[in-house]
């Protein structure tokens, strides 16, 4: 089966420059800070709770508690509900979190090519083998990823869905997350994907040299590029309105374009193969560690 990832652009279209922030290796930091810009205006590194401004709060997971081992996202349903049979036996985790199934390739895979790019190697999505929750060596309760290249094969990647943000049209998107690891070979692009994208973050081709950026395509064009790294803690957020979407990373808002998003889609994690660089190393892994997530429902103000 051929999956819907995002299609493949140019990088670079706006840069801003923002101080690194070197954290820990083991654990989500949590430090204070000037409030953030969103409409949450959260201190700190927390996950924010409760409904902020005129979007209400319908999903939050801070992956503290109840851990699923690595091999039990089995049986994933792919589109329209991206439910893993395999997660049946962890209760709410079942009701909570799906992923994109095996046998779906990744945007580089030749595989899949639904972008029209040239890459000879790829990945296919293996949340089975690579994507697990469970406490870092700091004891913190987060969702893991670890992509890497076995000595045979494809890449194995993983886009995880969070299944209470699925269908929503205008809302707010915020996640808490680093990537360490061989980041030569890897990407990300956790987006939204119908007829119109939206992807924040993602990196356009490569960890081991893009920035972050966000990207909308379709009923807009527009991609703003953060030269912070990767490696280090970083809270994105989104929010979509009828007039427009706004980013910001670590609080701080970093652009935005005006118009009107027409599509619901699930959000979707995607991780996966470089579009640009070197492959992946024989081998070689990466992981991106996600501490907390929260998405949001968009309420008009009423007349």
């Amino acid at each position: 089966m051929i999956t819907r990832p995002h299609r493949h652009r140019r990088r670079g279209a706006v840069a801003l420059v923002l101080a690194a922030l070197v954290t820990s290796p083991g654990v989500a930091p949590a430090h204070a800070a000037a409030p953030s810009q969103d409409a949450c205006h959260t201190v700190g590194d927390a996950m924010p709770h409760g409904d902020c401004g005129p979007f209400r709060q319908v999903f939050a997971d801070d992956f503290n508690g109840q851990y699923v081992p690595l091999g039990a996202f089995t049986g994933c349903a792919g589109d329209g509900d991206f439910r893993c049979a395999g997660l049946r036996r962890f209760g709410a985790v079942y009701q909570q979190f799906g992923a994109y199934p095996r046998g779906w390739y990744d945007t580089a895979n030749p595989k899949n090519h639904s972008n029209g790019n040239t890459r000879t190697f790829g990945g296919e999505y293996r949340a089975d083998d690579t994507t697990w929750i469970g406490p870092s060596a700091g004891g913190d309760g987060q969702l893991h990823v670890r992509m890497y290249r076995p000595p045979v094969g494809d890449n194995h990647v993983s886009a995880p869905v969070p299944l209470g943000c699925m269908n929503i049209r205008y809302g707010k998107f915020s996640e808490r997350w680093r990537v360490h690891g061989t980041l030569d070979g890897y990407k990300m692009a956790h987006l939204r994907y119908a007829g119109s994208e939206i992807d924040f973050p993602e990196a356009g081709e490569n960890f081991a040299y893009d920035p972050i950026s966000a990207f909308v395509h379709g009923f807009r064009e527009y991609n703003a590029d953060v030269f912070e790294r990767w490696t280090d803690w970083h809270t994105s957020t989104y929010e979509i309105t009828p007039s427009g979407v706004t980013f910001y990373l670590d609080g701080r808002r970093i652009g935005g374009v005006s118009g009107d998003n027409p599509d619901a889609t699930p959000w979707v994690l995607q991780n996966e193969s470089s579009l640009g660089g070197h492959y992946a190393a024989r081998g070689s892994s990466v992981q991106i560690d996600t501490t907390w997530l929260t998405c949001y429902r968009y309420q008009a103000a009423r007349g």
